[in-house]
């Protein structure tokens, strides 16, 4: 929508609000992290497990996940999804 079309709708429809589009999810880089970083730091076994292992980073965390809790978030989201944000999930964890 190019910048006089918004202002024409908006012009229009001065009670509406515009949320912008974004590329995250909830601050996170996408949905698949957000998920995996939610069940990390809000289900206890899973945030004690997290912080023993958050020295040695995302990756070898999932291998841990995957054997306690199954291959997936209780949503359904893969512990290894190849969509996840390592630098991100890494970035959580030092700072559990």
């Amino acid at each position: 929508m190019s910048d006089t079309l918004l202002q024409q709708w908006q012009d229009a429809n001065p009670d509406a609000t515009v949320v912008p589009i974004t590329d995250t999810y909830n601050g996170w880089a996408n949905y698949e992290t957000w998920n995996v970083a939610l069940y990390i730091q809000n289900e206890f076994p899973m945030y004690e497990m997290a912080r023993m292992f958050r020295h040695h980073g995302y990756k070898a965390l999932s291998h841990m996940l995957e054997e306690s809790f199954g291959s997936v978030t209780p949503d359904g989201v893969y512990w290894k999804h190849a969509d996840l944000d390592i630098d991100e999930l890494n970035e959580m964890l030092s700072e559990l």
